[in-house]
């Protein structure tokens, strides 16, 4: 049986590189280069079908350890909540007002990035507090 090393995760959105850019920000993640023979992605994206132009993009981590993230343009716009979201990790080992106060100087970041806050949910006795947040195309995430 083959073990499986590697997974990308994938959004379905109306404008990639706009989203692919703001996660970017968000995980400190990268572009990667163009296909060879290109320049640039921009070059790339001029030899495709007029109707595949801006379709996709791709952002990935600098240091190999984090999961590629893929964009793909969809006609239809978000109508539910995510049945599967990020939990950006900028609290962990931090407890109470400490972890609160590392979670709002990130929402902070993120906001001035494009993102939206939604609430913060309380350190409950179970879980820790953690920041719920939508990205530039409304997906929920949390900063947890």
């Amino acid at each position: 049986m083959t073990s499986i090393k590697q997974f990308q995760v994938t959004y379905d959105c109306a404008e990639p590189e706009r989203v692919a850019r703001f996660w970017c920000e968000v995980l400190g993640y990268v572009i990667p280069p163009p296909p060879e023979g290109f320049a640039t992605w921009e070059d790339f994206d001029r030899s495709l079908p007029t109707e595949e132009q801006g379709s996709a993009f791709a952002c990935v981590d600098p240091s190999g350890v984090g999961p590629r993230l893929f964009f793909q343009r969809v006609p239809e716009g978000k109508s539910v909540k995510n049945r599967l979201h990020l939990d950006v990790r900028v609290g962990t080992g931090l407890v109470g007002e400490e972890r609160v106060a590392a979670l709002e100087a990130e929402c902070a970041r993120l906001v001035a990035l494009g993102a939206a806050r939604e609430r913060l949910l309380l350190a409950d006795g179970v879980n820790e507090s953690t920041l719920v947040m939508r990205d530039v195309e409304g997906n929920e995430f949390c900063l947890d």
